[in-house]
């Protein structure tokens, strides 16, 4: 992509040559944003903004929500099915910037987004019925909070998946917390501080989506899915096994961090993030250097605050974790360092990928400002 412009938390929105503003006034007001409808005995999902990329707002946040409940509720649906339109992403993250900005004056909006999208990323992990997100294209932030938490996530050669938060001075939410340090090893916390991008096969050997399925057979397994008959979980696993075994595209390469994989375990293996930038430093292996170069050039306080969220996550459960990530987002809304001036903006209008952080310094940054941002919000938290 030749300007990648946000990552915000759930917020990735790969823009060609333009700004989100433009993309945004070219969307269609007479299409709507979200599609909801009833195939079958099937419940499905439809994001419909491919002009900007499937982006996650509060309105489609606020009409899946209580559909999703419904359809869990009714003995009429069987499955849910999750997809996006357009060909080139399933949903590259939330549409951030309202967000950001509503911060920065103290609008209500700041709390409503994070608030409303983590209660509907536990009702997707929560979900009784049968949840499958068909990942076909871009799945970055949001993208990645209305999939990763469903039973089964299908991905093709065209899925571009990756938490790349840390550039932009924030941290991998949507429950990032929760599903990166169950990922093997320390494959997570490596994907998390570094945002490394993972494409098609390959989402699934890291174990961040169940399936690969070639994308020109989706639409097929797609309807075989809307036609059965009062499915179990174990029926829908059949006919995914099913299709991924008729999908032999890239079968023969190797998961591209393979032979990373025992340096990955030993070099993120530490109690600090200063203690993994030391390890790369003394391994001195192309493939070390790379990784030390590349947190580098990421926030320092982002590093940090990522390093907590993963190590405290691993104990808890995504609700606990969704908690924690709302604490987390509300500190993002108030503290200088998170200011769109200081990152975010920079990247979106200026293209300027060269950020000031504050602090600039692993060793800048005190462990109490690392404390603060995950305190408790008191009677104010996300309640689930």
């Amino acid at each position: 992509f030749s300007i990648i412009l946000i990552v915000f938390t759930h917020v990735v929105n790969v823009l060609f040559g333009v700004s989100l503003c433009v993309l945004e006034q070219m969307s269609s007001q007479a299409e709507p944003d979200i599609l909801l409808d009833k195939v079958g005995r099937a419940g499905v999902i439809t994001m419909n903004r491919p002009k900007v990329l499937n982006a996650l707002n509060l309105s489609m946040i606020r009409q899946i929500y209580p559909k999703l409940k419904k359809w869990e509720q009714d003995s009429e649906t069987d499955i849910v099915i999750i997809k996006g339109v357009g060909g080139k992403a399933f949903c590259a993250g939330g549409d951030i910037r309202a967000v950001t900005e509503a911060g920065k004056v103290g609008d209500s909006l700041a709390q409503d987004f994070f608030r409303e999208e983590y209660i509907l990323n536990n009702a997707i992990g929560t979900c009784k019925k049968p949840y499958i997100a068909l990942i076909d294209g871009i799945t970055m932030g949001g993208g990645v909070g209305l999939s990763v938490h469903g039973r089964f996530r299908v991905a093709t050669e065209k899925t571009l998946f990756a938490m790349p938060e840390t550039a932009i001075g924030l941290f991998p939410d949507v429950g990032g917390g929760y599903f990166l340090p169950r990922l093997r090893g320390k494959l997570g916390l490596f994907l998390a501080l570094t945002g490394f991008r993972l494409k098609g096969r390959d989402v699934q050997r890291a174990g961040v989506a169940t399936h690969f399925v070639e994308s020109q057979k989706i639409p097929d397994l797609e309807r075989e899915l809307v036609e059965l008959k009062s499915p179990s979980a174990e029926d829908v696993s059949r006919v995914l096994d099913s299709y991924q075994n008729q999908s032999t595209l890239g079968a023969d390469k190797p998961f591209i961090l393979q032979k990373h994989i025992s340096d990955i375990d030993r070099l993120f293996n530490s109690s600090s993030v200063e203690g993994i930038m030391e390890n790369l430093k003394a391994d001195g292996s192309e493939f070390a250097v790379k990784q030390a170069e590349t947190l580098l050039r990421m926030s320092p306080m982002s590093l940090k605050i990522t390093f907590k969220q993963l190590q405290m996550g691993a104990s808890l459960s995504l609700q606990d974790v969704l908690v924690m990530e709302y604490r987390l987002s509300q500190a993002c809304m108030v503290q200088e360092m998170f200011h769109p001036s200081a990152s975010v903006i920079l990247m979106l209008v200026d293209k300027d990928q060269s950020p000031k952080w504050k602090p600039s310094t692993l060793s800048e940054v005190s462990e109490q400002s690392v404390e603060q941002c995950f305190s408790s919000l008191g009677e104010k938290d996300l309640a689930l």
